[in-house]
């Protein structure tokens, strides 16, 4: 488990536009979200809540990363069909996850299976977790986090 104060995994995933990793974004805020999958109810208005707020979270310095199981090619569909703007990052051997501690048992209708806990990870520029929530609600939150963002460049 990674709580607010430690130093945010590392990770190198693949995007639409290449590899990202957080090593190369080092120095300023990034706000990074786990969602379950692409194209679902859920996971398409918290993408769409935070591209709606991509210039303000640009003008307070921070880039937003969503992360999922789901493949690039899957994250390009997704990320065209709705016009987002916010980067897609594919963690299709859930090892990011996992270093996050958001891939969690789940259960639904009486049976368990593992799945993306839906939660986002505040990093500050120096690299360390500055904020977390986990088993996130959609509405709202995407305005809860750009607050603590602007908050933080305080």
């Amino acid at each position: 488990m990674v709580n607010d104060g430690d130093k945010a995994p590392d990770f190198k995933l693949p995007t639409a536009d290449g590899e990202l990793s957080l090593a190369k974004l080092k120095g300023k805020p990034v706000v990074l979200y786990f969602y379950p999958k692409d194209d679902t109810s859920g996971c398409t208005l918290e993408a769409k809540d935070f591209s709606r707020l991509a210039a303000d979270f640009r003008k307070a310095g921070a880039d937003v990363i969503g992360v999922s199981p789901d493949s690039v090619e899957s994250h390009a569909k997704f990320h065209k069909k709705y016009g987002l703007a916010v980067q897609l990052a594919a963690d299709t051997d859930k090892e990011v996850a996992n270093a996050y501690a958001v891939w969690v048992e789940k259960s639904m209708y009486g049976r368990k299976y593992m799945g993306v806990e839906r939660s986002t990870f505040l990093i500050g520029k120096d690299g360390r977790i500055a904020r977390s929530w986990r088993k996130v609600k959609v509405p709202g939150h995407a305005e809860e986090v750009l607050a603590a963002v602007r908050a933080l460049g305080k």
